[in-house]
């Protein structure tokens, strides 16, 4: 992860509450290959497609961030 995703998801934030797949991961602070495997799987967090773009919604996020706090999610 780069300081820049980061920076850009905060940014993000305070504009649009989506985010994209880079972004999202920068501010679940995983990686976005780990992002796109638990999608794939199904365990990730709810997202929505606008067009061809998977978008996260922050409001999202933070409630599966809190529903996996302590979890190992990957399991």
């Amino acid at each position: 992860m780069d300081d820049d995703d980061i920076q850009r998801a905060n940014r993000a934030r305070r504009g649009s509450p989506f985010l994209n797949t880079d972004q999202a991961a920068a501010y679940l602070k995983l990686s976005a290959r780990t992002l796109k495997r638990l999608k794939r799987a199904g365990k990730g967090p709810v997202f929505r497609r606008h067009s061809r773009f998977v978008q996260y919604h922050i409001d999202d996020l933070d409630s599966w961030s809190r529903e996996h706090a302590g979890k190992d999610f990957m399991a």
